[in-house]
């Protein structure tokens, strides 16, 4: 494996890595198989900006499944766990994104435990929200909002999230 420790900014680290690395990478960032390919492919770039683009005009362009892969990496509020395997850095991603919510009530932690189950029973996959900064509280209200909209709409609306939650992820694989 090379030294990242020569690269000047933190995009030539990415940059210079083989196309398996890249995609691996981007994978931890994405749980999107299809997104994680295609902006690999895409690579090189000349900065951070650059990949946060493309990568979004990439997840825009996807199709449903692949949306629905990348939701599946992801672990419910709340739990600790993904639906599929993932990498250590999402892992750990996840948890620090998801922090917030270890400090809620076991009533408020039940209450989120149903409302997670009610909501996949109704759109068929687990609520994704950005969870960085919020309480499980906030993120319970936020869930029981969104049980109002119709199918598609909540899968925009979760296809939103799970692009800020990517956009974060790619920026902190960038500022090492």
């Amino acid at each position: 494996m090379p030294d990242y420790r020569k690269y000047t900014k933190p995009i030539d680290k990415l940059n210079s890595m083989t196309p398996d690395e890249k995609r691996a990478v981007l994978l931890s960032c994405c749980g999107s198989t299809r997104w994680a390919e295609r902006v690999a492919a895409l690579l090189p770039m000349w900065d951070e900006g650059q990949v946060l683009i493309i990568g979004e005009r990439v997840w825009n362009e996807l199709a449903r499944e692949d949306w629905l892969e990348a939701f599946r990496a992801h672990p419910k509020i709340g739990e600790r766990r993904a639906e599929t395997e993932v990498s250590e850095a999402a892992r750990r991603w996840s948890e620090g994104e998801q922090s917030r919510a270890g400090e809620a009530s076991a009533e408020t932690l039940a209450a989120l435990a149903e409302a997670n189950r009610e909501y996949e029973e109704k759109f068929g996959f687990i609520f994704i929200v950005c969870a960085t900064n919020r309480t499980a509280g906030q993120m319970l209200s936020m869930l029981r909002e969104r049980m109002r909209n119709d199918a598609g709409t909540e899968l925009r609306v979760a296809a939103e999230e799970q692009w800020r939650i990517t956009e974060l992820r790619v920026r902190k694989l960038l500022e090492k």
